[in-house]
């Protein structure tokens, strides 16, 4: 007799060894490991002048602020001008193009707007990530002539 209650002890005790390595493995195949990617941003544009002459050009610092970073985000600008006439550009390369799209290659970075009018100018800038995340940044200076 007592044979048999050790022996009916021994089995469920692998039975149950069975059952727990089932659901652990069960369980690891339905959940994947998370890995957070995308971190929404800010943007902190340093002061800028409210008036501006034609033909002067005016420097805008921008940079892109994440609580984290994954490496694979990236960055992209676009503009569009409301009023005057005048170009924005990265450094020294060709002027932006309104509403098309450039990637950015850094999170901190310098923008040149020239004046090409005597009138006030106004244009908007977004900046978007590769998670769809976007920022508007309004820009309005005044003619100083």
């Amino acid at each position: 007799m007592n044979k048999v209650f050790n022996h009916r002890i021994y089995d469920l005790f692998n039975y149950s060894i069975i059952l727990f390595l089932i659901g652990i493995v069960y369980s690891c195949q339905d959940k994947d490991l998370e890995i957070q990617q995308n971190f929404p941003f800010e943007v902190t544009v340093m002061p800028v002048p409210s008036e501006i002459k034609k033909n002067e050009t005016v420097e805008i610092r921008i940079s892109l602020e994440t609580a984290s970073t994954y490496s694979g985000t990236t960055y992209s600008i676009r503009y569009f001008q409301y009023e005057g006439k005048g170009k924005l550009q990265f450094y020294n390369d060709p002027p932006y193009l309104p509403n098309d799209e450039y990637a950015l290659p850094q999170k901190q970075f310098r923008l040149y707007y020239t004046s090409e009018s005597a009138e006030s100018h106004h244009f908007l800038i977004w900046i978007k990530d590769s998670f769809g995340n976007e920022r508007r940044i309004d820009f309005e200076f005044d003619n100083a002539d």
